[in-house]
């Protein structure tokens, strides 16, 4: 009786059950496996590089840094914001950060373009904990009111916003924004 438990078709099942509990309850292990997925172009953002005169006005928008200062979505005009919402606890939110990381490290001397982090919940030193630990260069802010035309409550949410201050992409879910679509399509904007 205890060789048929042990077969190898029950070794084999009760592996894949486990993994998929893993899968299921690890934040960090789904966030890998979609990361994975990302690295062979699942999830590619749809860049669509043709300007886009219909493109409707960013709303004005307060970020609130660790530190309490205020920088205004006013202030950035003039410059191309990558706006991405996301939360320390969401997989797919963790699972592109390197991708947005390496998006920022592409842009990292050019002054035409901004990276702007909103932590959804709000927890800064919880998240520039995260950005620190994984060695992420990017700086994150909390807004206390979301505009619903730029986040309606998905996460992630990545918002491309023109030097002029029009919503010139959206994305909910996740992507890999280290692409060469998507960093084309930020060096034509920042031009």
């Amino acid at each position: 009786m205890n060789k048929r438990w042990l077969s190898k078709g029950n070794i084999w099942n009760a592996v894949l059950i486990i993994a998929l509990l893993v899968l299921v309850f690890v934040p960090a292990a789904k966030a890998l496996l979609i990361r994975g997925l990302m690295g062979v172009g699942l999830f590619n953002p749809d860049v669509n590089t043709a300007e886009n005169t219909k493109a409707p006005a960013a709303p004005e928008m307060i970020f609130i840094d660790r530190n309490d200062k205020a920088i205004s979505l006013s202030q950035l005009r003039g410059k191309v914001v990558v706006l991405n919402f996301w939360a320390t606890w969401c997989p797919p939110c963790l699972a592109e950060m390197p991708s947005l990381n390496g998006l920022q490290q592409q842009f990292k001397g050019n002054n035409n373009v901004s990276f702007v982090m909103v932590d959804a919940d709000g927890e800064l030193p919880k998240s520039a904990k995260f950005m620190a630990d994984k060695g992420y260069q990017l700086f994150v802010y909390r807004m206390d009111d979301m505009p619903g035309t730029v986040f309606a409550g998905s996460l992630p949410t990545t918002v491309v916003i023109n030097k002029q201050g029009k919503i010139v992409f959206r994305h909910e879910g996740t992507a890999n924004y280290n692409s060469d679509d998507m960093v084309d399509f930020i060096k034509k904007l920042s031009q």
